[in-house]
């Protein structure tokens, strides 16, 4: 972990709001560790800008809290959402970590019709297989459809 770090990983605003201890396992610590080391870092290292983390890890409660699904990824410390200074940075965040090869699901999240910028990145790594699943959903519209980042 060179760029980020466990607190940054697991801090969540709702959750403090909420007097929610949103502390990650042993395990959850283990998959996070493998998502920076494969993920985050050398995206990181490829742009050569801060990247902000908004979601990390989640508890279960703090993840039902937020709306979000009974069986993401964030509960098991194997992603998170990204954001960096602009939509169209966090789309070349995107690609930079479509290219990079090594993912589980990357979501390009509330995105503009055209695509040519996101509100932010979702990331997944998972230790017993990646998928390499691109899917984006569009501002206003729900659900998620397969992209194609090539």
């Amino acid at each position: 972990m060179k760029y980020f770090t466990l607190d940054e990983l697991s801090r969540s605003s709702t959750a403090e709001k909420n007097n929610i201890k949103n502390k990650p396992t042993t395990d959850d610590i283990v998959a996070l560790t493998a998502l920076v080391d494969n993920i985050l870092d050398p995206a990181r290292q490829k742009i050569g800008a801060p990247i902000t983390v908004t979601s990390g890890y989640r508890c279960p409660q703090l993840n039902r809290l937020v709306g979000g699904s009974p069986t993401s990824q964030h509960t098991r410390g194997e992603a998170a959402d990204l954001t960096m200074a602009s939509g169209k940075e966090n789309l070349q965040l995107a690609r930079v970590i479509y290219k990079l090869g090594t993912f589980d699901q990357l979501i390009i999240e509330n995105a503009d019709p055209s695509v040519t910028q996101c509100q932010w990145v979702h990331v997944s790594y998972s230790r017993s297989g990646n998928r390499r699943q691109v899917l984006v959903k569009h501002k206003g519209q729900k659900g998620y459809k397969p992209y194609n980042l090539a």
